[in-house]
């Protein structure tokens, strides 16, 4: 969900200034109008007595709750969003031409029904009636387990999970792009999150293929736009990525950080770093927005599933052109 700059969330209408909240309204009714179309001249007689198209008051209600829970920092409240959402890209697979949009959904989907498994926090032990022995290292919190918060929920998660039906023919080409750009190949698995690997997904403010640049950001990164749209070429849109996350990374000095500046916007996650006079991602994942909170953990558990390297070991960028 790459954006530019301080700027929103790439992939997301969570932060989006008002033009991109008109884009989503009109991209919503229009959605609606053709699904209702084909739904209505196309499904077949079993689906049509099995599933019911929704009203486009029940539509517009859903869209508008599932932009506030991505937007939000609370977890139950996207984990509220989970059987709604899966009945919309259930929905969005029956209109034909409409894939690409839905293997973005799928993927934030995926997102609120993992906030689904997510137990409500704790609230913070009691202070020792003895005190320890002087000097001694105040405790953590922090599970060992735990790279990131929620981790291990991911981690349980996606360690069955198929590959994507286009990662025999992908990956090789990303992981060799991020190579030569000096970052850990292992993290060119983020376009799994990002696109479900359809290098033609689309979210419907503007970010499109595999890594979900938006259009400024693409730019900014040498990807051109229009005629061709470079996002959609597999290795090009990599090395963009893996130029992109470079810059993160020597902004915000390590990948958890770095993940979520992807995908929240680098201004979001300094903001919040700021605020909450912390330095790193545990401490702060709480005030982020709630697509963050599962999205960080959720690309370290694939990255630690699809090559077995827990995300703590993944090393820092190298110069550019220097292959691992």
């Amino acid at each position: 969900m790459a954006s530019s700059g301080s700027a929103a969330p790439a992939t997301s209408s969570k932060s989006a200034p008002p033009s991109s909240s008109s884009a989503v309204a009109e991209e919503s009714d229009d959605l609606f109008r053709l699904g209702k179309l084909l739904f209505d001249q196309l499904a077949p007689a079993d689906v049509k007595a099995e599933y019911d198209f929704p009203t486009k008051e029940r539509w517009d209600a859903f869209v508008a709750k599932f932009q506030r829970a991505l937007a939000g920092n609370s977890l139950p409240e996207l984990a509220s969003c989970a059987a709604e959402g899966r009945s919309a890209v259930t929905a969005l697979r029956m209109v034909p031409g409409y894939g690409d949009l839905a293997d973005w959904l799928e993927q934030r989907i995926d997102e609120t029904e993992g906030a689904q498994q997510i137990p409500p926090p704790r609230p913070p032990a009691p202070a020792p009636k003895t005190p320890g022995a002087p000097g001694s290292p105040p405790r953590s919190n922090v599970q060992p387990s735990q790279p990131v918060p929620h981790y291990d929920v991911w981690l349980a998660r996606v360690r069955e999970r198929p590959l994507p039906a286009r990662a025999g023919a992908l990956m090789p080409r990303l992981r060799a792009a991020f190579a030569a750009e000096g970052l850990p190949p292992e993290l060119a698995w983020l376009a799994e999150a990002e696109s479900s690997l359809n290098p033609n997904a689309r979210s419907p403010v503007g970010a499109k293929g595999l890594f979900q640049f938006m259009p400024d950001t693409a730019k900014s990164m040498g990807l051109a736009t229009f005629m061709p749209d470079e996002r959609t070429d597999p290795d090009k849109s990599a090395r963009a990525a893996a130029r992109y996350l470079r810059a993160l990374h020597g902004r915000f000095g390590n990948w958890a950080l770095t993940l979520a500046a992807y995908n929240a916007g680098e201004g979001r996650v300094s903001r919040t770093l700021a605020s909450q006079k912390a330095k790193t991602f545990t401490a702060i994942s709480h005030a982020l927005p709630a697509e963050t909170q599962m999205y960080v953990p959720k690309v370290c558990a694939l990255i630690t599933t699809r090559t077995g390297v827990a995300p703590n070991q993944l090393p820092p960028p190298k110069p550019a052109g220097v292959l691992r």
